[in-house]
Parts: C-alpha cells; structure tokens; sequence
C-alpha cells in the first residue's frame, strides 16, 4: 500500500537515512521506533506529503485517504468539540448536504430524461456516502469523543474552553472519526488516562481495519496494538515481525550475530594485511600481494553501529525517615471556580504511607490525584483533614509545573551544579550520565531542550538531594522508552519511599507494591501489586 523505496534524507549536517527501504501493507498495524532524532518524524512526514525526499521514491496508494495525527495541533476555534470532529470528514458532511438538495429536488415536477439523470446522480451519491461510512458519522463521532474521555455534556462545549492536553484528544478523535485508508499516529497516547488508553487500543484492533503507522513511549500499548515494528536507527530502516517485545528480542539477537560477523572480518582483514606487509616488498610474492589488496578492497565493511551506554550512578542511601512516613484522616479538597461556585475534589479520604512503600495513586482524569500529591507535598493546603509527614522525611516532589521553573539560559550542567555545589565536575557528569546525557550534550541550554529532556534534568536535580520521599506525579510523560526504562531501574532502586502517579502500566507493573484508587470523591486502598489492583478492581478486562 505504502512503500519508500531507496529513500535518502539529510536535514542540515545529519544524514537522517541511507538507501532506507520499507513497506506499509494495507491491514497491518505498524509500529515505528528508534532513538529520539533518528527520523522517526520525517518518515511520517514523507508519507503524508509533508517532506519529499532527497533521492529515492515514496509511492502511495491512489484513491486511498491519510490520517496523520501529530503532536503539533492546529488552531481550533468557533466550533463545538462535536463539531470539531465531524469536520474532519468534511466531504462527507458536504456530500450529506449535497443528497438533501438532491432529495428536495426529487419532489419537483421535472421532465423524465431528468428525473432520470438525478436519481442516477443520487445513487451514486448514495453508494459514495455509504462507503464513507457517513451515515453513523454523527454517532461515530459521539463513540469516539466519550471513549476519549470528552463525554456528552462536553459535545457542545467550545474548542476554545478546551486546555492543549484535551485539545490534542479533540484532535485525535477527529482523526479516529475520519477513518483513513492510511492512519499514521504520532504518539497518540500522550495526554490519556489509563481508561482512554485502553479504549483506544481495544478501538485499534476491532473499528480500524486499515493500514496503521504508530509510534508510542507506552510498550503495553505498543504489544498490545501493532504486529509489525520498523526500527529506525543509524540511518536505516529496519522491519521486524512482530510486537515490541518480540522487537527487542529480535534486535538483541541480530546484533550479537552482527558482531560476530564483525569479528569474524575483522580477524580476516588482520590476517590478509598481515600478508600484504610481510610480502610487499617480494617480487616473488608480488602477484599474490596485488590480488589480495584488490580483494580487501572490493569487500564491504561491516559496521557495528554506536553503542547506546547507559550510565549506573551509585546514589546514596537516603537518610532514614520514621515507619510513618505520611498519615492522612478525613481529607477533602474543594477548588472555587472563576465564577465563585465550590468544586468538591474528594473527601473522607484517609491512608497511610509507610517507609520503603511504593504507592500508586490511580484514577480518572479529573479524580484529585495530582491534588491529593500536592497536598502531601506541602504545596496545597486541604479544604477538611488532617495530613501529618513523619519523622525525618525529606521530600522531593516532581510535577509538570517544575519544568517550567527550570532557568532557560542556564546549561543542563549548569543547572546541575546549583543543585550539588560541592560536587565535582566528574560526580555530576556521571550523575547525568544516569539520565543519558553526555559528552557535548550536558552544555544545551534548557530552553533549546525537549519535554522529555526537561523532565530527565528535573528527575537528576531531585534526585541528587538527600531525599527519602518521593512524590512523582507523571514522571513518565514525554520520556521515550529507553528514558522509562533508566527511570524504572533508579525507582526500583531506591532506598526509601515513593508515591506516584502514571498512565504507564508496564511501569506501574514492574515497581509498585500498593495502590491508592481516587474514585467518585473516595479512596479505596490496594494492599498488593499493580496486577493485585487489577484483578480486585473494575477495571480487570481492558488494562490486563
């Protein structure tokens, strides 16, 4: 269906793809991953018209429609979040438009030859509409909305009352309600709750039968959803047959055969240039010399490709809270809205945090997670309650506002050393090794780096004090899945108490030991695991 074929890509100095070949078939459901700044966008961008090639082709399928939804959303303005969807298929809505005039004018008195000519126009309408799928557009895009958690007393409200994470759904569901031929997502579960995150896969596999290009930083929903990986990495475009756990399996074992191979030339070419420089200055041996130098010269090299390392930062033992690291009775929050009505958030809620505990606080959007973290952060007071922090608890609190108070102008070493000011040059650079910057890279400024990196420098900052109470909420945001895996490896090894609050459940999965349920205004404690929660709770069928 989609093919690119020889494709090579430079964008300034970096060659993003060599002779890069790879095939979209129609049906399959594609995942597409690789190092951040690989090319993983401009090869969206080349499907969808956006970029052509520097050489090589990228044939498209004729007559066929592209869905591509990206993470920069466009204006929207002057309509309902309905309407917003349903105008994504505007020609479908044209075309309904177009059957009406066609209808009414049936009802006139007209010659035969055109009433003929216009019930053949309207047949072929018809059949055109069907195709389109157009007669349930308005409920499809109602199914849609809801399963993305925008529900019916929202439909009608302006795109403009909307904030950017409920824009991106906005934006997503027009792209589901369009039903493509071709549909390319770009992460698509950025900014969804774990409920939107399972409806959108279960949608994947049973609504869309066409053919789906994604990428996502949630390996559950990667496994879940495609059945096909394209790797894109050291300026090639590798295909792998299978989920993303196969993938990596798979990438794994090709490597170690790689190097192997690699040896293997490499212990060959030592000893063919070990004969050409014992033997070149023989005449006897000078046409065996001559012949070997032309064979080392016709043979292609193999070429392992740079190793992605991963620094261990040894942190140290935080210092010792007391058993009781955070007691909470009777708590409720009540936000006042502009208008001056009161907007209860929870109440009643009661708990208690030991030490070593690591907690997940889960829940709808909207349930009162992040505020239940601030107010145990300190940062908020609670409206009724009691909240009591323990003895020597140090706390370090991430959320998505602490991006923003990172200086822009300084440098992520910079930035650093204000956090560990006796620190050497030597302890903070292996310290942002743990969180995958290095070399040249510990100079970029803040303000020219991405969200994911903004989070990493936040996580190191916090990290670096002698904290022993962690309040993370949605540390795994815009983190890809090689910077979720460095994050599961240093939270798991902890040495004290962490609460949180993630849409990943692999994450979830691998780390936490109980779990806080925010539901209706109440909190219902978990005293298990992640899968514990799970097979307790309501929500067993779709998030295993």
């Amino acid at each position: 269906m989609v093919q690119l074929t020889n494709i090579y890509k430079q964008h300034g100095s970096q060659i993003l793809f060599r002779d890069a070949s790879c095939q979209i078939l129609p049906g399959t459901h594609t995942g597409l991953v690789g190092p951040n700044g690989a090319g993983k966008t401009t090869v969206f961008r080349l499907i969808a018209g956006e970029e052509e090639p520097d050489t090589g082709e990228v044939i498209l399928p004729k007559n066929k429609t592209i869905g591509y939804f990206s993470q920069e959303v466009g204006e929207m303005s002057g309509r309902s979040a309905l309407e917003e969807v349903m105008a994504t298929c505007g020609s479908t809505v044209h075309l309904a438009a177009e059957m009406k005039e066609m209808e009414a004018a049936m009802c006139e008195p007209q010659s035969d030859d055109a009433m003929a000519a216009l019930l053949e126009r309207y047949g072929t309408a018809v059949e055109e509409f069907e195709h389109m799928e157009g007669y349930d557009l308005d409920s499809r895009a109602q199914a849609v909305l809801t399963g993305l958690g925008i529900g019916p007393d929202r439909y009608n409200h302006p795109v403009e009352s909307f904030s950017g994470g409920w824009k991106m759904r906005i934006a997503l569901a027009s792209i589901l309600t369009f039903k493509p031929d071709v549909l390319l997502l770009d992460e698509p579960t950025n900014h969804l709750d774990v409920e939107s995150i399972v409806w959108l896969e279960e949608w994947l596999s049973s609504e869309f039968n066409g053919a789906l290009l994604m990428t996502s930083h949630d390996r559950d929903f990667m496994n879940r959803v495609v059945s096909r990986v394209i790797e894109v990495a050291n300026t090639a475009v590798t295909t792998y047959g299978g989920n993303y756990d196969f993938y990596e399996r798979e990438r794994d074992i090709r490597l170690e055969q790689l190097i192997a191979s690699h040896k293997r030339q490499q212990d060959m070419l030592a000893k063919e240039e070990e004969f050409i420089a014992r033997f070149a200055a023989r005449a006897s041996h000078a046409a065996q010399v001559q012949s070997r130098v032309k064979k080392l010269e016709k043979i292609e090299r193999i070429e392992i490709p740079a190793e992605e390392k991963i620094v261990r930062f040894g942190f140290a033992e935080p210092p010792r809270s007391g058993d009781d690291v955070a007691a909470f009775e009777g708590l409720g929050k009540v936000w006042m809205t502009p208008n001056g009505e009161e907007k209860p958030v929870f109440h009643g809620v009661t708990g208690m945090v030991k030490r070593l505990n690591k907690i997940a606080v889960v829940g709808v959007n909207g349930a009162g997670k992040s505020t239940l973290l601030k107010i145990m952060a300190g940062q908020i007071e609670a409206t009724t309650g009691s909240m009591t922090i323990g003895a020597n608890v140090e706390i370090g609190y991430f959320s998505q506002h602490a991006m923003e108070l990172l200086d822009p102008r300084k440098s992520i070493f910079e930035t650093m050393q204000d956090y560990m000011p006796l620190a050497t040059i030597g302890q903070i650079r292996n310290l942002l090794g743990a969180f995958l910057f290095s070399g040249d890279s510990v100079e970029k400024r803040i303000e020219n780096l991405s969200g994911g990196e903004k989070s990493r420098v936040v996580l190191a900052t916090i990290l670096a004090r002698p904290v022993n109470f962690l309040i993370l909420d949605e540390p795994t945001n815009h983190l890809d899945i090689r910077s979720r895996e460095m994050l599961l490896e240093t939270l798991k090894n902890f040495g004290g108490t962490i609460v949180l609050v993630s849409h990943d459940r692999h994450f979830l999965r691998l780390l936490v030991d109980r779990v806080f349920e925010v539901d209706h205004g109440e909190m219902r404690v978990y005293e298990g695991n992640y899968d514990y929660y799970l097979s307790k709770s309501h929500h067993t069928a779709g998030c295993r």
